[in-house]
C-alpha cells in the first residue's frame, strides 16, 4: 500500500477505531475500511473512496465479518459499489457457532 494511503488509513483509525493505536490498526486495512463504510462521515467516506478506489471498498464489504456493518450500511454500499440491485443485496454476515 502507498504511503499517503497508509497515512490517510491512519488518520481514519485513529477517529474509528478509537480502541487500538493507529499503527496497530493499519495492520488490518479492510477493518479500518470497513469501520469507516459504516461509521464514517461523507466526508472521510467520500476522501477514502476517492484515495483508494472502489476496488478496496469492494474488497472491504465482500470480505467482511458479523458486525462490522449495520443493515443500513451494507445495504447503501452494496448498492453505491455496484454490488447488487435493487432487492438484491445478500445477508449480512453472520457468525456461526458450533
Amino acid at each position: 500500500m502507498p504511503n499517503d494511503n497508509l497515512e490517510m488509513l491512519k488518520l481514519l483509525a485513529r477517529r474509528y477505531i478509537w480502541w487500538k493505536p493507529a499503527d496497530e490498526a493499519v495492520r488490518e486495512p479492510r477493518r479500518v475500511i470497513a469501520q469507516v463504510m459504516n461509521l464514517g462521515d461523507w466526508d472521510d467516506a467520500s476522501a477514502m473512496r476517492q484515495r483508494l478506489g472502489d476496488a478496496a471498498l469492494r474488497d472491504a464489504l465482500t470480505h467482511a465479518e458479523a458486525g462490522q456493518f449495520n443493515a443500513r450500511s451494507w445495504t447503501w454500499w452494496h448498492y453505491r459499489l455496484g454490488l447488487a440491485r435493487t432487492g438484491e443485496v445478500p445477508p449480512l454476515p453472520v457468525r456461526h457457532f458450533e
